[in-house]
């Protein structure tokens, strides 16, 4: 892995690409995350919670992770996946430009993600600031069940 300082601009140009990173490590979401996730959030709507009613009324015939607690896992998904990026004191989520809840996401799939660097800039004195988007698939499937574009300010 090529690594390349936060604050290297030119360097850090390098990585923007137009193809993906492969595919990190696998996450199952269970129904337990996924009933954990609705009582936090108050989201206790059927097709998340109810495995009766989605055996009986749903073309999966079981519930589907919420679309946020999937993006909520995107941490966990990519740990590491900056890696290639060295030399920062902190990083910080610095907001998203673009999310898409593409495919569902049934209880007792596994997951994983890849990304890609997609803009470059520099950021106050001596940081950068980077586009990244990231897409999470269910295991077994090419479509992404989820596409986000995250900002995140790399400082010394």
């Amino acid at each position: 892995m090529n690594e390349v300082r936060f604050d290297d601009i030119d360097a850090l140009g390098t990585l923007v690409s137009d193809t993906f990173e492969p595919c990190g490590p696998t996450l199952e979401i269970t129904q337990e995350m996924i009933d954990q996730f609705a009582e936090l959030t108050g989201d206790q709507q059927w097709i998340h919670v109810d495995r009766e009613r989605c055996a009986r009324d749903t073309p999966l015939g079981k519930p589907i992770a919420h679309g946020f607690l999937v993006l909520s896992l995107i941490t966990a998904l990519t740990e590491g996946a900056e890696g290639q990026i060295v030399g920062f004191g902190q990083a910080i989520n610095y907001g998203s430009d673009q999310l898409r809840f593409q495919r569902p996401v049934p209880a007792g799939s596994e997951v994983h993600a890849r990304r890609r660097v997609v803009h470059v800039r520099k950021k106050g004195i001596g940081g950068s600031q980077i586009t990244f988007e990231t897409q999470v698939l269910v295991v077994g499937d090419d479509r992404p069940a989820l596409t986000y574009r995250s900002i995140v300010v790399f400082l010394p």
